[in-house]
């Protein structure tokens, strides 16, 4: 079963970490993603931009809306994700525990859906 999990942390905090915690993480990262290809978890993933370039799309009565940043104010930001493939839940929350943002933020960890063919 495939899983997205999905990197919450703040980011003010973490664009104010001293430079060798940023480069310590960072190789941690990079551990970790070598790891979950080797092991044949990795299906995607990718670091997002910070927030302020965002923009938030919404359409009603046939008008598209758009605003520029978030949908919503929260104290920590989508910051990356990872997809996964898992055999359950439990394996998920078991790579998600390892993922090194998970230390100073959270991660939402969310089954994909599965279409009937």
């Amino acid at each position: 079963m495939q899983y997205l999990l999905m990197i919450y942390q703040n980011e003010a905090e973490y664009a104010n970490m001293r430079p060798a915690a940023g480069q310590q993480m960072t190789a941690e990262y990079q551990t970790f993603t070598q790891g979950i290809i080797q092991n044949g978890n990795f299906k995607a993933g990718d670091r997002l931009q910070p927030t302020t370039t965002a923009t938030t799309v919404r359409v009603r009565d046939g008008k598209t809306l758009t605003t520029d940043g978030p949908f919503a104010e929260t104290r920590e930001q989508l910051g990356g994700y990872y997809l996964v493939e898992a055999k359950d839940l439990d394996t998920a929350i078991e790579i998600a525990s390892r993922i090194p943002s998970a230390r100073i933020g959270s991660i939402e960890v969310r089954p994909i859906w599965v279409y009937d063919k």
